[in-house]
């Protein structure tokens, strides 16, 4: 066996089960860095692990190896220098992943790699379309069994919105606002949110009281807020603080 590919947490992690495998020293063998470790989304979905390819480093002859024990003898330093010169591709290696790390890289790409690496750590195969308007960009991703990525309410859509939007800003010199949408969720929604501040709003008519709903988050409250706005008859304010803010009805 003249070479491995392993993996680890770590890059030394997996050039040391290489070496374990090939049973040889560090010296013995070139290491090429196939992929970097990456800690996923939360820390544990969508980890990967670093992947290193290990070559071992064919056998010398007796005469080479006799006229580089004498090289070694009359010119010593060169020794170091070899050393050196066997570290360097793992070290350009990772040179040169920071570097991708802290280049120009596509905010949207970033964020859309981010949401597929996600979707994958829940089991989940999907595809993301950007369309870009004026003041944001919706990221509308399709696919099987969303449910589990949307949540209750679209809660777990609103976290992963939340998280892709710190993902992209990382990687933009100026801020950008990104709406993550499943399945026409955000429609969905806004309809089932006009239609209860309809019903409400009617409620709070009929029996003269305060209607309090349930604590939304603020862009479900500016919904209700809107519908309502020109309402002859109700008025709608906020009280509470986050995250158990809440709408409220009043008769005018």
């Amino acid at each position: 066996m003249t070479k491995v590919v392993t993996s680890g947490k770590t890059v030394e992690d997996a050039v040391k089960q290489g070496l374990s495998q090939l049973g040889v020293s560090r010296e013995r063998v070139t290491v090429n860095v196939l992929e970097q470790p990456s800690k996923g989304f939360l820390g544990w979905l969508g980890v990967k692990k670093a992947k290193v390819e290990l070559t071992l480093l064919s056998d010398p002859s007796p005469e080479t190896t006799h006229a580089a024990e004498h090289h070694v003898s009359t010119q010593a330093p060169i020794v170091g220098q070899a050393v050196v010169t066997e570290a360097e591709p793992v070290t350009q290696e990772v040179r040169t992943s920071k570097e991708a790390s802290t280049g120009h890289a596509d905010p949207y790409e970033e964020a859309v790699r981010f949401i597929h690496e996600t979707a994958a750590g829940m089991g989940l195969d999907v595809e993301v379309d950007v369309r870009h308007r004026k003041d944001e960009s919706i990221l509308d991703i399709s696919g099987p069994s969303l449910g589990m990525l949307i949540g209750r309410r679209g809660q777990t859509l609103d976290a992963l919105q939340y998280l892709t939007n710190i993902v992209a800003n990382r990687h933009s010199d100026k801020f950008i606002r990104i709406v993550l949408d499943a399945e026409q969720f955000r429609a969905r929604r806004q309809k089932t949110l006009e239609d209860l501040a309809d019903r409400l709003a009617n409620q709070a008519i009929r029996y003269g009281k305060e209607v309090v709903l349930e604590p939304m988050p603020s862009q479900e409250r500016k919904l209700i807020h809107a519908k309502l706005q020109q309402h002859a008859l109700v008025r709608t304010y906020s009280k509470g603080d986050e995250p158990n803010r809440r709408v409220v009805i009043a008769k005018k």
